[in-house]
């Protein structure tokens, strides 16, 4: 099997309210000195339903709010530590926000995200001035001025659009040997938690800038794991809704069957407050569900939970951390089923899945480039290929493009490979899966640990990803709901645990995050820490 389908089928794409405490490393990990201190503080430190009440009750001005976070970009983004999570920053965004002001000043009441600055992975259309370009040269000035819905929903709801953020090129589908968190428009991102640890992928710049405290909530999107592996590895909140609630037009597609779009944000209200504004229909009409109003610190007791024992993976520490989130959610009146056995029922799944998403982005691609910018370059995906080639300097100075090459030697969706293919992989994870496992056991909720401990960047051999965890791609090729909370870190990188359910138990899982969120407390804030030896009980171990 290529590394990118280990990589990918593994994963398998103010005034305090809810906001967790940072909890403090043990002693026997402490930190050693660094060259600067860049933590987040005041205002800007807080959870996006912590910033919404202040902005409410006037403690804090929107456009205050706004200047503070593009006064930290500039500290921490641009210089500093250099995270590169950033590709591109609204010029309106200061307007936008002394408008919302203007209006609140003016007793209007406003809606609950009134004020608030978030930023958009960069495959998602706005109609500011920033083009959607999905990392990749070949679309730098594709400026569409066009809301996608979910944008519109959240501009709706009074959201202020701070800025587009950096991404694995492509959302992470154009090479067998690609870079999480590379893009030839951005760089590299790098994991504020430790710098030249991988930020995942491929919402890696929307983890990365959620966790610097960047932005009070961010949007990714998924086709398999680009949510919840960013949010695992960047210790933030990520959610994958069900595939079709949020609808995924003006966006740059890879999957039609997998794709979506979610929030990552520091809390789980957060995310809900988010969802409710981003779940729209294609005219950027809201569904009119209040995913905050479900919430519930109890929602957990009396279920019964099933834990995916065989997706725990080999790592010591991920296995503890993940027996302490279990330790949390029996504490809340749950009742934990083991789970140590799944085959998963197709043959030959890994290839077949491939496929469908081989066959997906070509004809996705090519119906989105017809209708993107006349200025783009491009209209098809054997042009964009031939686009790269011609700067390949540029695009392939990392990795090459070995998926698109065979993406494009597919045919149209009418052809009865694909359609077997796309059947088999969706009822070997959902019906097969996901739905088999819960009636089997007769549980809730299924959990696992969201993933393995972040490796290094690694340039030269692309993504070197260890034993894997987690079992994020049933719930990534079956469509279904997945949310990543913190559940701590191992020295000092962050680890999540996942919560899985089927398809449109969206409330129910986010209610039943909360209940274990609120009782855990377990998201740490980032250090910067240039490497793992700036821990000092691996420098000790190290440096003789």
């Amino acid at each position: 099997m290529s590394k990118f389908l280990r990589y990918l089928y593994s994963v398998s794409s103010i005034i305090v309210i809810t906001a967790c405490t940072p909890a403090s490393p043990p002693p026997e990990t402490t930190l050693s000195n660094v060259a600067e201190n860049y933590a987040a503080t005041g205002w800007i430190n807080k959870s996006l339903p912590e910033l919404a009440e202040a902005l409410a009750e006037g403690e804090v001005t929107s456009e205050a709010l706004t200047q503070d976070y593009l006064a930290r970009i500039e500290k921490i983004d641009r210089a500093g530590p250099k995270l590169q999570s950033i590709l591109t920053l609204n010029p309106n965004a200061l307007d936008q926000a002394r408008a919302v002001d203007q209006r609140r000043a003016e007793g209007e009441t406003l809606p609950p995200l009134a004020g608030i600055p978030v930023l958009l992975k960069d495959n998602i259309e706005s109609l500011d001035p920033m083009p959607t370009t999905a990392g990749a040269l070949v679309l730098a000035s594709n400026i569409t001025e066009r809301d996608s819905p979910l944008v519109a929903g959240l501009r709706a709801q009074g959201a202020i659009i701070l800025g587009k953020t950096n991404l694995s090129q492509w959302a992470n589908f154009r090479s067998n040997d690609s870079v999480s968190g590379w893009s030839a428009l951005g760089g590299q991102v790098r994991n504020p938690h430790m710098l030249d640890r991988s930020p995942c992928g491929s919402s890696s710049g929307t983890g990365a800038a959620i966790a610097a405290s960047l932005a009070a909530g961010g949007v990714g999107t998924e086709t398999n794991g680009s949510i919840i592996c960013p949010s695992n590895v960047n210790g933030v909140v990520g959610f994958k809704p069900t595939v079709g609630l949020v609808s995924q037009k003006y966006i740059v597609p890879i999957s039609a069957s997998q794709d979506t779009a979610g929030p990552m944000t520091k809390t789980v209200r957060g995310a809900a407050m988010m969802l409710s504004a981003m779940a729209t229909d294609e005219q950027g009409v809201s569904d009119g569900m209040d995913y905050v109003a479900g919430l519930s610190e109890t929602a957990l007791n009396g279920k019964r939970i099933g834990v995916l024992r065989f997706s725990e993976g080999s790592n010591k520490d991920i296995i503890a951390r993940f027996n302490g989130a279990l330790d949390v959610l029996k504490a809340e009146g749950a009742e934990l089923v083991e789970i140590t056995e799944f085959d998963l029922e197709s043959e030959g799944y890994s290839g077949k899945s491939l496929n469908v998403l081989l066959y997906e982005f070509k004809d996705g691609l090519d119906k989105y480039l017809a209708e993107s910018s006349p200025n783009v370059p491009a209209r098809t995906l054997a042009e964009v290929i031939k686009f790269n080639n011609e700067n390949a300097e540029i695009e392939q100075a990392i990795f090459d493009q070995s998926l698109f090459d065979l993406a494009q030697s597919k045919g149209p969706l009418s052809d009865q490979e694909y359609i077997t293919a796309r059947d088999n992989v969706q009822r070997a994870t959902g019906e097969f899966g996901i739905d088999k496992l819960m009636a089997d056991y007769n549980v809730d909720l299924l959990v696992s640990p969201s993933g393995p401990v972040s490796p290094r960047v690694d340039p030269i051999n692309g993504d070197v990803w260890p034993n894997w965890a987690g079992a994020g791609y049933l719930a990534a090729v079956a469509g279904y709901p997945h949310l990543s909370i913190p559940m701590g870190e191992v020295h000092g990188v962050p680890v999540g645990v996942s919560f899985i359910s089927g398809a449109g138990q969206d409330a129910e899982i986010l209610s039943y995050g909360y209940d274990y969120e609120q009782a855990s407390q377990m998201r740490i804030e980032p250090q910067y820490l240039r490497s793992a030896e700036d821990r000092s009980e691996i420098k000790k171990a190290m440096q003789k």
